[in-house]
C-alpha cells in the first residue's frame, strides 16, 4: 500500500470533479501536484501543494490558490479515511488521517513483505534500463574513488530493478586508447624483470605498482625468453592483450569483494576490430546523414597559447546545437578517433540493442563532457531515449582524521581491495551511499567500525538485529505464541496507538514514496538517508520502553496488545532488510 499514491489518486478525483464543473480546465495535467509528508510531523501526516499548483488556470472561478485549497479541503474531510484536512499560508493542505489508516498501511507491509515498497506499474512505466558504471581503464587495481562510482552504480541498479524496470549493469572495457600501450610497456619491463634482469627505478611514463610483477611473471611463463631483444612492433599487441586480461581479472576479483558483478562487459577495441566492422564510422556516418557532422576549423581553447593550437579543418560534431560550448573533433590529426567518436560509437550500440534509458556514472572530472554526450544520445535515438550521467566526488580517506598514505602495491592511490579488507563491504556500501554522489566524502577507517550511534551502517544495522531480538526472545519467553504471518496479519492493530508506534508506522508508510522517488531521481542515497530515520525511530521507541514497561514490545499479561506490537516489529525488520538489500549491505540477525 502507498499511502501517498492513495492521497495522490484521491485529491486527482477531487480537481476532476471541480474541472467537470466548469471552474477548472478540462484537460489537466494531474501529474503536477504532490502529496507528500509535511516539514513538522505535527502539521499532519500528509500534505499537498494541489491549489498552489492550479490556481493560476483558474483565475477566474477562484480568486487565490487559498480559495480553491479551502474546497478541496473540504472534499477531503468528508472521505471516511480523513481526520482533518487544513488549509496553511496561501494555500497548503496539511491532511490528518485516521488511526485505521496506519493499521491499513501495517497490515499492507505484513501481506506484501519484501514486496511492500514496489511501485504498483501498470507495465507502461517499465524500461528497459542500461547503468553502466566502474569502467576503470584496466591499468591497475581499482581505487577508493573507483569503488565510489562502483557501489554508487551497483546500488542504483539495485533500486532500479526493486522499482520494476529490466536493467542491465555494464562495464566499459578501455582497451584501444593509449593507456593500455603505457601498460604494456609497463608489463614488458616486469617480464625482463622476471627473467633476471635489474631494471632499477620505474621510468616515468610507466605504471610503477607491484602488481605488475605478477603479470611479468606470466608472460616469461608463457614466452620464456622469446620476447628478449624483440622490436616492440613484434611483442606489442601480444603482450598488451595478455596484459589487459590480467588487469580484468583483478577488476573482476576488486569487484567481487563488492558484491558487485556486471552482465555485460564491453570492448572497446570491438567498435574498430570486432566481427560487426567499423562501429565508429557508422556512427560518424548516421550523424553525417542527419546534418549534425561537417568539416570545420575551430578557435583555440580559452587560455591556451595561439602557438600551441593546430589551426586544421577537422571532422566535427555539431554538439553546440546541444548547448555545448563548442563543436566537438571526431577524429585526431593521424586519422584515428577522438575519445568522443568512440563513445558516440558505444552509445550508439546501446540505443540499437533497445535501452530506453542510458544511465552512466563517472567520475567528477567528466562533467565537462556531458552536453556533448548527451547531444550525441539525442540525436542518434530522435529524442527517444534518455541518457542521465551521474557524477561521482572524491573519495578524501581518513584514519582517526588524518589522511591515508599511498599503498605500495598499487604504486600511487590506496587500493579498494586494502579497505574492504580493513573495514568489512557493509561499511564500504553504506557509507558510500551515505552521501549525495555528486558531494565529496570524507571516509574515515576508524569511525566506520565503531559500534555506537555515531556510525550510520552499525546503527541502521543493529536496528534490524535489535528487531530480530525481539521476535527471538518472544518465542522463548512467551509460550505457545504464534509469530507466523497469518497471526501478526490477523493482530487487531488498532491496539498500537502510542505515539513511538504511530511513528514508527508512519515511517513505513513513506517507504513506497521514497524508492519511487529515488528510481526517479536516480538517487539511492535516500534509501540510505530513509533507513537511517527508521533505525533512530526504532532506537528511540526502545529506549522509551526502558524508562515505561507498559510500552515495551513484550507483555506476557497483554497478549493481544503483544502480537500487534510483535506485528510492527515484523514489518520495520521487513523493510530495513528490503532497504538494506537495495543498497547491497547486509541485514544481520544478532550483532555482538
Amino acid at each position: 500500500m502507498n499511502l501517498f499514491a492513495l492521497f495522490h489518486g484521491l485529491i486527482a478525483s477531487i480537481l476532476q470533479r471541480i474541472a467537470a464543473s466548469g471552474r477548472l480546465p478540462g484537460a489537466l495535467d494531474l501529474g503536477r501536484f504532490v502529496v507528500e509528508p509535511p516539514r513538522d510531523p505535527a502539521h499532519g501526516d500528509l500534505a499537498t501543494n494541489a491549489a498552489m499548483v492550479y490556481a493560476r488556470e483558474a483565475a477566474s472561478s477562484f480568486a487565490n490558490p487559498r480559495q480553491l485549497a479551502v474546497e478541496i479541503a473540504a472534499a477531503l474531510a468528508d472521505d471516511p479515511h480523513v481526520a482533518s484536512a487544513e488549509v496553511a499560508g496561501p494555500g497548503f493542505i496539511n491532511i490528518r488521517v485516521k488511526p485505521e489508516v496506519f493499521a491499513r498501511v501495517l497490515r499492507g507491509v505484513l501481506e506484501q513483505g519484501p514486496r511492500f515498497g514496489r511501485p504498483a506499474f501498470d507495465g507502461t512505466k517499465n524500461l528497459k534500463v542500461n547503468v553502466e558504471y566502474v569502467s576503470a581503464n584496466p591499468t591497475g587495481p581499482m581505487h577508493v574513488g573507483h569503488g565510489r562510482g562502483a557501489v554508487f552504480g551497483d546500488a542504483l541498479a539495485n533500486l532500479l530493478a526493486f522499482a520494476g524496470h529490466e536493467v542491465t549493469r555494464e562495464y566499459y572495457i578501455n582497451d584501444a586508447g593509449a593507456q593500455v600501450d603505457v601498460l604494456a610497456r609497463s608489463a614488458y619491463l616486469r617480464y625482463r624483470e622476471a627473467l633476471g634482469e635489474k631494471v632499477g627505478e620505474i621510468p616515468e611514463g610507466l605504471y610503477p605498482g607491484d602488481y605488475l610483477k605478477a603479470i611479468g611473471v606470466a608472460i616469461a611463463e608463457k614466452y620464456g625468453t622469446g620476447l628478449l631483444g624483440r622490436l616492440e612492433t613484434e611483442w606489442l599487441d601480444g603482450v598488451r592483450a595478455g596484459a589487459i586480461d590480467a588487469m580484468m581479472a583483478m577488476i573482476r576479483t576488486d569487484l567481487a569483494c563488492l558484491n558487485i558483478e556486471h552482465e555485460v562487459f564491453f570492448s572497446e577495441r570491438s567498435l574498430t576490430r570486432g566481427g560487426d566492422g567499423d562501429l565508429v564510422a557508422e556512427a560518424i556516418a548516421e550523424l553525417r546523414r542527419r546534418g549534425l557532422v561537417y568539416e570545420g576549423r575551430l578557435p583555440p581553447p580559452k587560455g591556451q597559447p595561439v602557438e600551441d593550437w593546430e589551426d586544421r579543418e577537422q571532422t566535427l560534431f555539431k554538439s553546440t546545437a546541444f548547448g555545448d560550448d563548442v563543436d566537438r573533433p571526431l577524429m585526431k590529426s593521424d586519422g584515428s578517433y577522438t575519445y568522443f567518436a568512440s563513445d558516440i560509437a558505444y552509445h550508439k550500440t546501446k540505443i540499437d540493442r533497445g535501452y530506453a534509458l542510458l544511465i552512466d556514472v563517472w567520475g567528477a572530472d567528466h562533467g565537462g563532457y556531458l552536453k556533448r554526450m548527451r547531444g550525441a544520445v539525442e540525436a542518434l535515438s530522435d529524442g527517444r531515449v534518455d541518457l542521465d550521467v551521474k557524477l561521482c566526488q572524491l573519495v578524501r580517506l581518513m584514519r582517526n582524521g588524518e589522511p591515508v598514505k599511498m599503498s605500495k602495491r598499487s604504486g600511487d592511490f590506496v587500493t579498494l581491495r586494502d579497505v574492504v579488507d580493513e573495514v568489512g563491504v557493509d561499511a564500504v556500501r553504506f557509507m558510500m551511499l551515505f552521501r549525495k554522489n555528486d558531494a565529496p566524502l570524507e571516509f574515515d577507517l576508524s569511525k566506520v567500525i565503531e559500534q555506537s550511534k555515531d556510525n550510520p551502517v552499525f546503527y541502521v544495522q543493529y536496528a534490524h538485529a535489535r528487531a530480530k531480538s525481539v521476535l527471538r526472545q518472544a518465542l522463548t519467553t512467551i509460550s505457545g505464541i504464534d509469530l507466523s504471518s497469518n497471526a501478526l496479519i490477523r493482530a487487531d492493530l488498532d491496539l498500537l496507538d502510542d505515539e513511538g508506534e504511530i511513528s514508527l508506522i508512519r515511517l513505513l508508510a513513506h517507504f513506497p514514496r521514497t524508492v519511487e522517488a529515488a528510481a526517479l531521481s536516480h538517487e539511492p542515497h535516500r534509501i540510505a538517508f530513509y533507513l537511517h530515520e527508521l533505525a533512530a525511530s526504532l532506537h528511540g521507541h526502545w529506549t522509551r520502553g526502558k524508562d515505561r514497561p507498559q510500552l515495551r514490545f513484550l507483555n506476557e499479561e497483554q497478549t493481544d496488545l503483544t502480537i500487534a506490537r510483535l506485528a510492527l516489529v515484523t514489518a520495520v525488520v521487513t523493510v530495513l532488510a528490503s532497504g538494506l538489500g537495495i543498497l547491497g549491505v547486509s541485514a544481520p540477525e544478532e550483532m555482538r
